[in-house]
């Protein structure tokens, strides 16, 4: 039986409204750490625990319904031994785990993960989604909300807005947009840069089928200096979230390690997902799934970077192309499926999208074909060229091309959304 599913059992027989009311406050429980190793190995070691004001999240789906990312917490409450929460995530570390540097040295990211604030002590365990599908316990950590050591210092309070609000957060996808680059006198851009970049997530299919079940606010964070790091091109520049271009020695592939100060400006609006908006006429971004979603906004090709980046952050969405320069090294396993909704190995395709696959498609599906059948498995994919197969011969999480996300991708989209606003 699968992970999650142990865990919802565990947590049957109790109204979810009710059980959020019995276990939690509302508020947000953040937990700082580190995460260290090398490609074979690594280890958490705990840094500090913060209380924010905001709790953005459902009050109903409490624990995850599917197994996306490469790492996961789950919450339980120690005097009954029920999980009450559970999360899934990835993080710029598990992939840096897969270059080449990995192989020679160790590093350290600093990491971070939120939850209800927890009415009583509660166990949060960290897990690793292992190669073969499997999951393994890395840290616990005993948490009691009642600890004078959790911090309630804010570190980076700012001024927000709101550019669409369709309701309560608990029962509404909400999205903070954050500044990075923009100094004090750009803020007026920033607030247009959001609006214009809102509304190409909101014209987007499927996104626009849901536009009224979306907040969408932003958190006015000035910084010293405008623009992004490029250590290629020896820029750098006094940042608020310390971004940097050549991540990975990949020009394009634009992130952050300063997870901190991201969390500390998100925390001033509850949210559900961050979008980090650089001020920069540059091409490039990054997403990774539940940390954050960063791109630049002024490049030619804004619209379809934001969604696709997007696309990785909220949906867990892989990357379709397979001929592009990037610094991994055998970061799938071909004798097991992907946990990423759009990709495939075959392996045990009843459980990704065969249920959608055009009629008479066959499977391998050839190029060839592609105007026949609009959904098949078209081989190229996660970086790899043979072995992995993606639903359609093309789509946003191929190509350079905006609203443009296939079938497959769609419903992953549509189940992300179903599950952030009921």
């Amino acid at each position: 039986m699968r992970f999650y599913m142990v865990l919802f059992i565990m947590v049957l027989g109790f109204s979810a409204e009710a059980q959020f009311e019995k276990y939690f406050l509302n508020k947000t429980l953040r937990l700082d750490y580190m995460h260290s190793g090398n490609s074979t190995t690594d280890a958490y070691a705990l840094d500090e625990l913060i209380e924010e004001p905001h709790w953005g999240g459902s009050r109903v789906n409490l624990v995850s319904a599917v197994d996306y990312g490469n790492y996961r917490f789950t919450v339980t409450d120690i005097e009954s031994g029920a999980v009450i929460y559970t999360h899934g995530y990835s993080s710029l570390f598990s992939e840096w785990q897969t270059t080449a540097e990995a192989r020679e040295t160790s590093r350290s990211y600093p990491e971070n993960v939120i939850f209800p604030f927890p009415r009583k002590p509660v166990m949060v365990d960290f897990y690793n989604h292992m190669k073969d599908n499997s999951w393994v316990k890395k840290f616990s950590y005993r948490v009691d909300p009642a600890s004078y050591f959790i911090k309630k210092e804010r570190r980076h309070e700012y001024p927000s807005f709101v550019l669409k609000k369709s309701g309560d957060p608990a029962v509404n996808l909400d999205i903070v947009f954050i500044p990075e680059g923009y100094t004090a006198n750009e803020m007026d851009k920033f607030r247009a840069d959001c609006a214009r970049l809102g509304d190409f997530l909101l014209q987007c299919i499927p996104f626009d089928e849901y536009r009224d079940k979306i907040n969408i606010s932003g958190v006015l964070a000035p910084s010293q200096e405008s623009g992004a790091d490029s250590p290629g091109k020896d820029i750098w520049k006094k940042t608020i979230l310390n971004s940097s271009f050549y991540t990975f020695d990949i020009d394009r592939y634009l992130t952050t390690i300063d997870m901190k100060s991201v969390r500390d400006v998100a925390a001033n609006v509850p949210y559900d997902q961050i979008c980090i908006v650089a001020n920069s006429q540059v091409y490039g971004g990054g997403g990774i799934y539940n940390h954050y979603a960063l791109f630049t906004s002024d490049n030619a090709f804004a619209n379809y970077v934001f969604v696709h980046e997007f696309g990785h952050a909220f949906a867990g969405l892989g990357d379709e192309y397979y001929n592009s320069e990037v610094a991994y090294e055998d970061i799938y396993n071909l004798k097991v499926e992907p946990w990423e909704p759009n990709l495939t190995t075959l392996t045990d395709f009843d459980s990704k999208w065969k249920n959608l696959v055009t009629p008479g498609a066959p499977i391998p599906t050839p190029e060839a074909d592609k105007e026949a059948y609009p959904v098949g498995a078209y081989e190229g994919g996660g970086y790899l060229s043979k072995g992995i197969y993606r639903p359609s011969f093309d789509c946003t999480m191929k190509s350079l091309k905006y609203n443009n996300f296939c079938p497959v991708c769609r419903k992953a989209i549509r189940d992300m959304l179903e599950y952030y606003t009921k």
